[in-house]
């Protein structure tokens, strides 16, 4: 069920998004008197799910849910309609446009998703806020791994600063660090002031999911909520709602150490000291060959921090929502940038379907489904306008060269360059779902 919600979630996501991009393009070309012949949801090679007709345009979804289109006549696009643009330019094509209403049209879907972006995010803070964690209530400090021991850190340490910087929201410590390439994090270590450096080989390692910096949290208390599919503690006789208290008649204070002890312990017989229905009991259990025992708990961040929640009204909300819609671009282009890095090595952790699907959670939240969404939309706008031939920004190069130069490129360059785009967008495609699968495997 839960990835079942979580596809739900993206095609639902997506869609909006298409038809909001497409949007972009329709509205831009009838503004201009421009005739759009389709108006489609997803591609339809062969044929379509659905479709009618209304005026001069057909509205249809397709069965290829790889993006959407709309149709515009005397413009070579995905639908390479080599006859139509052997004819002579018509006055309500698009090849009949000036130069600038043509520029417009083809911006118009990235315009138009900009836009949605900024719309939701003033909606979304006028309706529930903002809640986050701010750095200086982590109270009982951070935790991290291996690679972040490596630099230094230690489980417990209270960030203060980065590049002697506050960052207020805790949650966004790991991407300040990551995408503005900080040098140095100023902690406290049991009343004791430290400075850590950054390595250079630390970032490449954080792209990759490890040397993480998350938030200490207590132990207990420790009730059983769940059991994994394979379930070393649920095979031992651990039933749902007992209480952990122990291991090995050891006590613990943070969440860490327990997992420390185990992780140590693996594939050996440990005691698990439970609490059950006002009785202790001991059951023996051996962890698997990652330390873990196949348990699941649910911990809120409410329950253990102080949050903080800031309330927009509904005028506040359009410059606090119009702020979070440019920070997201630009934070968005750094991550962009770090992809053509030889050192970060980011093209590797570059994702499909799959990974995009995965960041939507497995139960129902319309706050983080509108808030996921406007990011995306912010993506979906950034990845079209990059100059590839296929892709909006393809066009866009294409027209300005004839702005600068007064040349307009043939149709058949513009045949071949959209063929190319094609294929290059493909082969994109393949490799990021293709990295999906390797991911899928691996684990």
């Amino acid at each position: 069920m839960t990835i079942l919600i979580r596809i739900l979630q993206f095609v639902m996501s997506l869609s909006i998004l298409i038809i909001i991009h497409e949007l972009g393009h329709f509205t831009l070309a009838k503004l201009f008197k421009t005739r759009v012949e389709k108006f489609y949801l997803f591609f339809d090679p062969w044929f379509s799910l659905f479709k009618y007709k209304k005026g001069e345009t057909e509205y249809g979804i397709g069965w290829l849910p790889l993006g959407g289109y709309v149709k515009i006549s005397g413009m070579i696009d995905e639908s390479m309609d080599k006859e139509q643009m052997k004819l002579p330019p018509q006055p309500w094509e698009f090849r009949s446009k000036t130069s600038w209403q043509r520029l417009l049209i083809m911006t118009g879907g990235v315009i138009f998703n900009f836009i949605f972006a900024m719309l939701i995010f003033i909606f979304v803070l006028f309706a529930w806020g903002e809640t986050y964690l701010p750095t200086a209530n982590v109270k009982y400090g951070i935790v991290t791994d291996s690679v972040g021991y490596a630099i230094g850190l230690r489980n417990g340490d209270k960030i203060l600063t980065v590049d002697n910087q506050h960052v207020e929201n805790f949650l966004e410590i790991t991407s300040y660090i990551v995408l503005n390439n900080r040098k140095t994090i100023q902690v406290d270590r049991n009343g004791a002031l430290l400075n850590i450096d950054i390595p250079k080989e630390y970032i490449p390692k954080m792209l990759k999911g490890k040397g993480q910096i998350d938030s200490r949290i207590p132990f207990g208390p420790y009730v059983v909520e769940s059991f994994g599919k394979k379930s070393a503690a649920k095979t031992a006789g651990v039933e749902i709602n007992d209480q952990l208290i122990g291991l090995d008649d050891k006590k613990f204070t943070y969440y860490d150490e327990f997992q420390k002890y185990l992780f140590d312990n693996k594939d050996h017989p440990v005691t698990l000291n439970v609490l059950r229905k006002g009785e202790t009991m001991n059951v023996l259990v051996t962890p698997d060959s990652l330390g873990m025992l196949g348990i699941g708990r649910s911990v809120a961040l409410a329950q253990i921090f102080d949050l903080k929640t800031i309330k927009y009204d509904f005028l506040q909300s359009i410059p606090a929502g119009i702020d979070k819609g440019i920070k997201t671009v630009t934070d968005y282009l750094k991550q962009f940038k770090l992809i053509f890095s030889k050192h970060t090595k980011a093209y590797q952790s570059l994702g499909g379907f799959i990974t995009i699907a995965n960041i939507f959670p497995g139960f129902w939240d319309w706050q983080r489904f509108w808030n996921l969404t406007a990011f995306l939309s912010i993506i979906l706008a950034v990845m079209n306008i990059l100059p590839i031939p296929a892709l909006d920004g393809g066009h866009v190069l294409f027209l300005l060269f004839e702005v600068v130069t007064g040349k307009k490129p043939s149709d058949k360059f513009l045949e071949y360059a959209q063929i190319a785009g094609m294929i290059i967008l493909l082969a994109l495609l393949l490799y990021a779902n293709g990295n999906d699968v390797l991911r899928w495997i691996r684990k």
